[in-house]
């Protein structure tokens, strides 16, 4: 009986280790289609960023999901070599390298955060030369149940005290209403111009600093311009706010919350998502060419340009007006940073730039309720 045991034993294992191998065979069939699919979607999302969106349809939507496309990416080149199939393990592990290069526009350590404050004292005590920058887009000053922000945001920024605000959506009529929101403005040199009849929004430039002069590059709820006395230095700030991304509230409710697995009309609401969102990237990247072309005319004149490019950092949005100057999370935010509430937290699409002449000392995004945009606060000094 021993020996019956134990050849029945050697014969079950024998099938059972076979069964395993067509389970791995059949996994890394499925995970070998995965890995070239998101090999080519990562690489597409890298490059479709030089590309002028009227030639690339749907292909800058691979910029929402570049993070997790990178991230995806770098588990299956895990996935690899534990297998131990180097040949896939180093075809994933060169997306990973060529990746790589962009990932400081998704994530940063905080290490790099921690270093950078080490070069002050305890304190944060930055000196005299730092000021602060804020852009805010305030969604016309209305919070997520319809009713007025306009108190809450001026405690917000009273709590923040910055020298410079840019604020996109700005609606100065419910704005008015705030007696707060008045006296904390008239503390500021503001920067306003008039939409003309029809228009209820616009954008406001407000400054601690002296304005010398301003203007207007597009349509005032576009792209406005104001230049600022920063001690000895003339700086010219920019506040833009692009077209928009054309996804409604219905839409981002519609793929987060998976409605579209049982709708049997998906495939035409998608295909209008879709639509919109190229129409909006084309509008999107000629506003960001006629802004290049007024950031090109100032050279060498310092800058700092803010606002709500409704675009991700792979996107030929972002790489046009970031030509040429630091963004402020690559050079001094932590983590992974969100500036939308909403599509599942994962976009950063609200900017703070600026020219050489100065270092980023901090950067931050409070998570504050008042709009469907989160502030992004910026600290910078005039480098020696």
């Amino acid at each position: 009986m021993a020996k019956n045991d134990t050849y029945y034993t050697d014969y079950g294992s024998h099938n059972s280790g076979r069964r395993e191998s067509l389970l791995l065979l059949l996994v890394d069939m499925v995970l070998t289609m995965l890995s070239v699919a998101v090999f080519v979607m990562l690489l597409t999302a890298l490059i479709v960023s030089r590309i002028d969106p009227e030639y690339t349809w749907a292909l800058p939507m691979l910029g929402l999901v570049a993070p997790w496309l990178y991230l995806m990416t770098l588990l299956l080149a895990l996935y690899w070599i534990v297998r131990w199939r180097l040949k896939r393990a180093a075809f994933m592990g060169l997306a990973c390298l060529i990746g790589l290069f962009s990932v400081s526009l998704f994530w940063r350590p905080d290490a790099h955060r921690k270093e950078l404050q080490r070069k002050y004292d305890k304190n944060f005590n930055y000196g005299k030369s730092a000021f602060k920058v804020l852009s805010y887009n305030v969604r016309f000053f209305y919070n997520d149940a319809g009713e007025s922000s306009a108190d809450s945001v001026a405690a917000f920024i009273e709590r923040i005290n910055p020298d410079i605000i840019c604020l996109q959506e700005y609606y100065p009529d419910l704005a008015a209403n705030s007696e707060r929101l008045m006296r904390l403005m008239d503390e500021y040199n503001q920067v306003q111009f008039d939409q003309g009849e029809g228009s209820w929004h616009r954008q406001a430039i407000l400054s601690r600093y002296r304005v010398l002069r301003s203007g207007v590059i597009m349509r005032p709820s576009t792209a406005i311009w104001a230049d600022l006395l920063i001690r000895e230095d003339t700086v010219r700030v920019l506040n833009n706010h692009l077209q928009s991304t054309g996804i409604t509230a219905f839409d981002s409710e519609y793929l987060t919350g998976h409605a579209y697995l049982l709708d049997t009309a998906r495939e035409e609401k998608l295909r209008s998502m879709v639509s919109r969102f190229h129409d909006n990237c084309v509008i999107r990247a000629n506003e960001a060419d006629t802004i290049r072309g007024h950031l090109d005319s100032l050279a060498p004149r310092m800058k700092i340009l803010c606002g709500d490019l409704n675009d991700t950092p792979l996107s030929y949005t972002y790489r046009r007006l970031a030509h040429g100057l630091n963004d402020a999370f690559s050079e001094a935010g932590e983590g992974f940073s969100h500036t939308f509430r909403g599509f599942f937290d994962a976009l950063r699409i609200d900017y703070v730039f600026s020219s050489k002449e100065f270092e980023t000392l901090s950067y931050e995004v409070p998570k504050v309720p008042h709009s469907d945009h989160l502030p992004v606060v910026v600290r910078y000094k005039r480098r020696d």
